[in-house]
């Protein structure tokens, strides 16, 4: 007999099998899929909305829901006779933008009519990512602030699985050592953007607090599933898009996640970062 096979009955079967498979039936799933999609705003949405939105009875969406929060997808609150539920957190919201930005849009279900055509159009503009701003405002931001060496790519990690070093580290600093704006935070690498140190002045000059000692990265890549390209994610983008709300740079509008800058907003942005409007647009 040969011992050393492996096979998904005996003991060397994988834990995590269950586990993952359990996961995927939870997504596989289109009900939940436009709940888990559409709670990608950041916002808590009422049972009665998600039905709504994904065009199924309240008592289908119930049974829904309740699967999704057994899972540890959405977090539930209830506020007298209304049941809220958002995600469960940030890690949820990554591995749904992941998931989503591998899936090509069908052609054969292009938007019909102009209101959803303009919808479509204003997604595509700006729109929130969970708790950060992606499509064409978060492209234009991610390049502003890139250009000006306020992040930075985040390197790999070398075949050893250890990050590189920085030029702190070694015995003698090479003689095209990067400055201190090109070296980033040592707990950024390996997430594809990193914040370098003329970034953190940049965002505490702004007054944008960040905590550079919680448990999400600073500042991560996100693919943009519109652009194709990724736009800064993480505790940095996070703050940022709540800085942009909170002072007016952007607002929020219709029903789902798309956002607007306003007039404000592109005087502070060409300001603070050089962005053209027309990149806006």
């Amino acid at each position: 007999m040969d011992t050393g096979s492996r096979t998904y009955t005996g003991s060397r079967r994988d834990p995590r099998v269950a586990g993952l498979a359990a996961l995927a039936g939870l997504v596989a799933d289109e009900t939940r899929a436009a709940c888990l999609l559409a709670l990608l705003d950041g916002r808590a949405w009422t049972a009665g909305e998600l039905a709504r939105h994904a065009g199924v009875a309240a008592s289908t969406l119930s049974e829904h829901l309740g699967k999704l929060v057994a899972g540890g997808l959405l977090a539930e609150e209830r506020q007298g006779r209304h049941r809220y539920v958002r995600l469960a957190g940030t890690r949820v919201a990554q591995l749904l933008e992941d998931l989503a930005a591998q899936v090509t849009p069908d052609p054969a279900h292009r938007p019909r009519g102009l209101r959803a055509t303009t919808a479509g159009s204003a997604m595509a503009r700006g729109r929130t990512c969970y708790d950060h701003l992606a499509g064409r405002l978060g492209i234009a931001l991610t390049d502003a602030l890139t250009a000006r060496r306020l992040i930075a790519p985040a390197p790999a990690p070398d075949s050893a699985g250890a990050h590189p070093r920085s030029s702190a580290e070694t015995d003698a600093a090479p003689a095209s050592a990067p400055t201190d704006s090109q070296v980033p935070a040592p707990d950024e690498r390996g997430t594809g953007f990193a914040l370098t140190e003329a970034g953190m002045r940049w965002f505490e000059d702004c007054g944008i607090v960040l905590d550079p000692a919680g448990r999400r990265p600073l500042a991560r890549a996100c693919l943009d599933w519109t652009e194709r390209r990724p736009h800064l994610a993480g505790a940095a983008g996070a703050a940022l898009c709540r800085h942009a709300l909170d002072a007016g740079w952007c607002v929020r509008i219709g029903s789902e996640r798309a956002v607007k800058v306003t007039a404000r907003g592109e005087r502070a942005l060409a300001e603070l970062l050089g962005v053209d409007p027309a990149a806006l647009c």
